[in-house]
């Protein structure tokens, strides 16, 4: 069997990029600041996010949204995130290819040993000049959690922690919980 090519004129490089990562059969791909890269969270990874799923599930519920591991684009810059968790309204999510991050609810990043400070400086710094109201950091290698809110162009402008793993992390409103991390 072979792939049919497919045929696509863009006017620009970061569009063409972003189109071309979307259509790699098989994987899933991001871009962060203009460097790709294949996602292949380990299980211990894989094991956290979903952990962080079932927590916040009823809520999620309630609040008409999904969680999942989306696209998100960030326009204007050579980057194109695939967030551990992001929690969304389901009319948005419905028929989009991808969101931005002023569109989320909450988003999840957690750490590995490859890529722990793209998710704690990099991205910590553009989902805030986005607008994503809430960033969690969980950092398993340094076994801590880290929530960031009220963001800006020059990014979160409040911090909750670090926490240390065992210490109850409080999502604030809309969600008003208590994410239980004693299992990270």
């Amino acid at each position: 069997m072979s792939a049919q090519p497919h045929t696509y004129a863009a006017d620009d490089p970061e569009t063409a990029l972003k189109y071309a990562i979307r259509h790699i059969e098989g994987d899933r791909v991001q871009i962060v600041e203009g460097v790709i890269s294949m996602m292949s969270p380990s299980w211990g990874h894989e094991s956290t996010a979903d952990r962080i799923r079932r927590q916040i599930g009823l809520k999620v519920d309630e609040l008409g949204c999904i969680s999942g591991s989306g696209d998100l684009d960030l326009p204007g810059t050579p980057n194109w995130y695939i967030p551990d968790v992001a929690v969304v309204p389901q009319d948005l999510a419905k028929d989009a290819g991808a969101l931005v991050p002023d569109q989320t609810l909450l988003i999840v990043e957690v750490t590995s040993e490859s890529n722990g400070d793209t998710d704690r400086i990099v991205k910590r710094r553009r989902y805030a000049e986005y607008g994503a109201p809430l960033y969690l950091l969980v950092d398993r290698q340094e076994r801590t959690c880290t929530l960031f809110t009220t963001p800006g162009r020059l990014g979160y402008t409040r911090t909750d922690g670090p926490h240390p793993f065992g210490t109850p992390v409080r999502l604030p409103a809309p969600f008003d919980l208590d994410l239980d991390t004693s299992e990270f």
